[in-house]
């Protein structure tokens, strides 16, 4: 028991010992005094500040704080010139001494009163501002003129400007071969002339490769497209990157222009690369108080074949604990082969069957499918495929079976942000898909679209508006002869919360009976306003409405419903964490709260 109470003394007293030297290194107090009227000039400076930051995380040891402040000086001249001030006079102190001024090995025991100064002086403007030559159609920042602001990020601007105008061009070894930069204190001027060497103008070479390990030498080349033999051009660079990024079957995909030029012109390309683990799992769920549990599950391997190969099987549970209607269920496999005719052109082929028990209909499906995508930008994709779909559906008055051959053409146009969580651009898709019916299944096309636009507010962004509009359309086909899996409906997550799921359709007679069913026209509109309430915590409220029709938009057969609620959304590294809570606020086809749980944003 003595023993006991001896060890836990002692480690008291280190204990004490630790938190009296922590005491003793602590920081009396930082000033920071920026002698000028310019308060975004001194908010950049303080921002800038090696000394502030240590302060913030608790840097207080006198080596540290030495070292911080030795830092201090480039840091803040650094923001000065950024800002167009070249005849700044900065000061920091330590306990009255300019640390510029203490040697390394007279560090002192302690250190108590920072003190840091800065004089901006005037703020210069360009007397000269020139790059020579420069290259056709070379733009360069705007405010590299006489007289505008001699801020050193505009002047590094123009020479990278200068030097990418003859790249752009096949000047590969374009380089700066000299430059003038005088500052005259006297007028607060400063005379800016560049001088650039072009080089000759260059070809593609070989591309070499490293660093795979399990992909196919050819297939890389094949994949990154890059045009061998023609002129130099950095975008072909880049989109050659960019493409082996894509497959998914890199982690990192790196390509360098050869330091010496393969005579007579050719430039020598080095692609180094680093694959990723071949395989990946990953598992979703979605909840809703009405709609009930969403589970699915996929597994993938991103280079099945060596040639980057992308096989998918995956599977999906809807439904679960629903109140209308049943469980769901549906398999599918997909396996997509990059650069196929064209570096920019997918070919897939996927397989899906199914289950619906909906709550007017119960339906097999299966389908079967090829699909040629074409990247024609980083924001911009089509795509035009061929399918066999088939449904057997039974419901009130027996089985139907619906067999089409199906031509779905499609475009998505992505401008966003972040797919996840956008704060500003837009997302356009759009699908016509021509079908041709067998038996009791009639020939028709169907179109769909979805727009969703985004706008922040402010310059933190902690104000997002979101909008969204959804479209879709049957023509040719009557409602009894098209799928009923292809018919729209509304009410649910992903049209309009807190109305039940698929609770808005029409009502048609057949057969001496009134039977529910989807539409032929369908029009959904979301409008939110998201609120950053901390750094992981957000406001949502939204409101959301959906109209089905037949035969036409508004023709006064169809109907209408909304729903609106609030909702918090939590940051994770992936994506947001959602919690939706919505009531009916217009239509008749529900009553009572609706609960959605999911990540990411609702669109």
């Amino acid at each position: 028991m003595a023993a006991a109470t001896i060890r836990c003394l002692g480690r008291l007293g280190v204990l004490a010992l630790v938190l009296a030297a922590s005491s003793a290194q602590a920081i009396d107090a930082v000033e920071f005094i920026v002698s000028s009227p310019d308060k975004d000039l001194a908010s950049k400076l303080r921002a800038a500040s090696v000394l502030l930051s240590g302060e913030q995380t608790g840097e207080a040891a006198p080596q540290d704080v030495l070292t911080n402040g030795r830092a201090e000086y480039a840091a803040l001249l650094n923001t000065l010139y950024a800002h167009g001030h070249y005849s700044g006079v900065i000061h920091v102190y330590a306990d009255g001494r300019e640390v510029a001024s203490i040697p390394p090995l007279d560090t002192p025991a302690r250190i108590g009163h920072i003190k840091i100064t800065v004089d901006p002086g005037p703020r210069f403007s360009l007397s000269r501002a020139a790059v020579d030559p420069l290259a056709p159609r070379t733009k360069l920042p705007e405010g590299f003129r006489p007289d505008a602001a001699a801020e050193s990020g505009v002047i590094l601007g123009a020479a990278a400007a200068g030097v990418e105008g003859w790249r752009s061009l096949g000047h590969a070894k374009a380089r700066i071969a000299g430059q003038s930069i005088v500052a005259d204190h006297a007028s607060a001027t400063l005379s800016a002339a560049i001088r650039v060497e072009p080089g000759p103008v260059l070809r593609f070479g070989r591309l070499e490769v490293q660093g795979q390990d399990r992909m196919r030498e050819g297939r890389i080349r094949k994949i990154a497209g890059l045009p061998e033999g023609e002129r130099f051009d950095p975008k072909e660079l880049d989109r050659a990157a960019t493409r082996l990024r894509r497959t998914g079957v890199f982690k990192s995909a790196t390509l360098t222009e050869d330091e010496a030029i393969t005579r007579p012109d050719l430039l020598g390309i080095t692609a180094t690369l680093v694959e990723q683990k071949p395989r990946h799992y990953s598992l979703g769920a979605e909840l809703a108080s009405m709609d009930g549990l969403l589970l699915s599950a996929s597994w993938l391997h991103r280079n099945l074949l060596g040639g980057a190969e992308r096989l998918e099987l995956g599977a999906e549970v809807s439904n679960i604990g629903t109140q209308s209607g049943g469980m769901d269920y549906v398999i599918g496999a997909k396996i997509d082969r990059p650069a196929t005719l064209t570096p920019d052109t997918n070919l897939g082929l996927a397989f899906e069957i199914g289950h619906l028990d909906e709550e007017d209909y119960d339906a097999d499906v299966a389908s079967a499918g090829v699909t040629l995508s074409h990247v024609f930008s980083d924001s911009l994709t089509g795509r035009a495929g061929l399918s066999y779909e088939y449904a057997s559906i039974t419901d009130a008055l027996g089985q139907f079976r619906y067999r089409q051959l199906a031509l779905p053409l499609g475009l998505t146009w992505d401008r966003r942000d972040s797919t996840t969580d956008a704060k500003r651009g837009f997302y356009l898709d759009a699908e016509v898909k021509p079908f041709r019916g067998f038996g009791i299944t009639e020939n028709g096309v169907r179109a769909t679209m979805d727009m969703r636009g985004y706008k922040a507010l402010g310059a933190e962004q902690r104000l997002v508006f979101a909008a969204r509009l959804q479209a879709g359309a049957i023509y040719g086909a009557s409602l009894l002869g098209t799928p009923r899996n292809d018919l729209f409906y509304s009410g649910g997550a992903g049209t309009v919360r807190g109305q039940p799921y698929q609770s808005l359709g029409v009502t048609v007679a057949r057969g001496g009976l009134s039977l529910p069913i989807g539409g032929n026209h369908f029009l959904g509109g979301s409008l939110e306003a998201r609120v950053k309430a901390s750094e992981t915590i957000g406001i949502v409220g939204f409101v959301d409405v959906g109209r089905i029709d037949v035969g036409g938009f508004f023709n006064g057969i169809g109907d209408w419903h909304a729903g609106a609620g609030l909702g918090v959304r939590y940051a994770t590294g992936i994506g947001p964490l959602r919690l939706d809570v919505a009531a009916p606020v217009g239509g008749k086809t529900g009553n009572g709260l609706q609960i959605y749980l999911g990540l990411g944003q609702s669109f």
